[in-house]
């Protein structure tokens, strides 16, 4: 995927459907050119394309989810990476978020990262510090290890931060997610008892899926962006859970 290709894109997943005549004004390339970008990215499934539109994809590819807000979620896996200390094991659960943490700790030669998702073992191939790849069941779409042999692999490590992403935020159902098999491997590594960190953009708040993560006891701390609005501060107070903003 080229320069254009990308930002062809993220043009798509900020308007979720946008015409081809838009995103030649918006690209200044002709019609034909994003007709052919179009194609090659619908080949990829990272994206649909209808009459004369492209649509976004509700995707588990954590590539594609990763180009939503990206500038944006680079800061935030910033703010996540500083916390995570000399000599310390840390837990990445996966998403979009938690991958651009991976790329950021790439940098680091004194920590150990464990990890359920493929992907971002991937991303640290060639980083120097010491990765952990757990056991599972494979799941295509999201590259992450899930089922009950993950949580075994959980029982036998251990460490004292684990960054987890969410699908969604409300006061009266706390952090939930889309997919069951994923929440159990999340809520099994929560059960450690470790730092438990939420990693996510504010776009996710307000939103409910059938699938809860942990109670909110075990949350140490969420890290989102300013977008977040004044009555989850407060949620979050009586929740015990610290809040970290950081600016768009």
């Amino acid at each position: 995927m080229n320069a254009r290709q990308q930002a062809l894109l993220q043009l798509v997943i900020d308007h979720r459907r946008i015409s081809v005549a838009e995103l030649a004004q918006a690209l200044q390339v002709s019609v034909v050119t994003i007709r052919q970008d179009l194609n090659l990215l619908e080949s990829g499934s990272y994206l649909k394309r209808a009459h004369g539109f492209a649509v976004a994809l509700e995707s588990d590819d954590p590539e594609t989810r990763m180009m939503s807000n990206f500038v944006l979620k680079t800061r935030l896996a910033r703010h996540a990476a500083a916390l995570v200390e000399e000599h310390e094991t840390v837990f990445i659960e996966g998403g979009s978020s938690n991958a651009l943490l991976a790329r950021e700790l790439a940098k680091r030669n004194d920590i150990t990262v464990i990890t359920v998702s493929s992907y971002i073992a991937h991303l640290l191939k060639e980083a120097e510090c010491e990765v952990i790849l757990l056991g599972g069941i494979f799941q295509k779409k999201s590259e992450s290890m899930v089922g009950p042999l993950t949580r075994r692999c959980l029982e036998l490590v251990h460490f004292s931060k684990a960054f987890i992403g969410i699908d969604g935020f409300h006061a009266d159902t706390g952090f939930t997610s889309r997919d069951m098999m994923r929440a159990d491997v999340v809520n099994a590594a929560l059960a450690k008892g470790a730092c438990n960190i939420v990693l996510t953009d504010s776009s996710k708040f307000g939103h409910i899926h059938p699938n809860t993560l942990g109670a909110d006891a075990v949350i140490s701390r969420v890290i989102t962006d300013a977008g977040v609005t004044a009555p989850y501060d407060a949620q979050f107070a009586t929740r015990g859970i610290h809040l970290d903003l950081v600016g768009l």
